[in-house]
């Protein structure tokens, strides 16, 4: 069995992504599926070290990318948990998220005013 994830990314005449669609054969989708961001993380046994393609698009608000980040955050706790089992890290990690985005809010509240 094979599955097949695709990500196609546009870019504007300064070479900044301008639309990021993506498909998988997996999906029940029928057609690409637009984000402003993606993060893509590859492992390297060998190296021992990550290989990751950061991408966002330029109408992504810095909003967008505080929320983007506090769910990936999360999503990688919860990750960690299902493939290790160290519960009191887990709680660490959700723990730094929930700071971040608290800290992330506080200083938009601030900017406004």
């Amino acid at each position: 069995m094979k599955s097949t994830i695709t990500v196609e990314v546009n870019l504007d005449e300064d070479k900044v992504p301008s639309e990021i669609l993506w498909t998988a054969t997996d999906s029940t989708a029928d057609m690409m599926q637009k984000s402003k961001a993606t993060m893509l993380s590859f492992w390297d046994g060998e190296d021992k070290s990550a290989m990751r393609i950061d991408l966002w698009t330029k109408d992504m608000m810095v909003d967008e990318m505080a929320d983007f980040y506090y769910q990936t955050m999360m999503g990688m706790a919860d990750t960690f948990d299902r493939a290790t089992h160290m519960h009191p890290l887990v709680a660490e990690m959700k723990a730094y998220a929930k700071d971040f985005y608290a800290k992330f809010r506080a200083a938009q509240l601030k900017e406004a005013k």
